[in-house]
């Protein structure tokens, strides 16, 4: 097959136009050699779902909070929460933590590697 009959072929005409081929080096510097190229574009909606998913997250996070802070406002609940969570007591009070053997079994089971 000779040049002159590469030539003469319809596709081959039309891949060396030379819109065609300008075309086709713009959409392969944009799509991958541009600083706002398609790839880049497509890194940051990956970041942006997951931006929106801590965002999600956080706001959940606040309003449990919110309530917390709601629920600690009263002195009878702050003074719960103190003795639940910190295990603190008045001056002449004594504290005896009970627990219970199913408990036992459950804390060396998550304890246990």
């Amino acid at each position: 097959m000779g040049l002159k009959e590469l030539r003469q072929r319809k596709w081959f005409r039309i891949m060396t136009n030379m819109y065609v081929l300008v075309l086709t080096a713009f959409l392969i510097w944009m799509v991958f050699f541009d600083t706002n190229s398609l790839l880049i574009h497509l890194e940051l909606k990956k970041e942006i779902k997951k931006l929106e998913k801590t965002e999600d997250f956080l706001r959940k996070e606040i309003a449990k909070d919110k309530k917390v802070i709601e629920k600690l406002s009263n002195k009878e609940e702050l003074e719960k929460f103190a003795r639940e969570e910190y295990y603190l007591k008045k001056k002449n009070e004594e504290i005896y933590l009970i627990e219970y053997e199913d408990s036992l079994k459950q804390l060396n089971k998550d304890n246990s590697y």
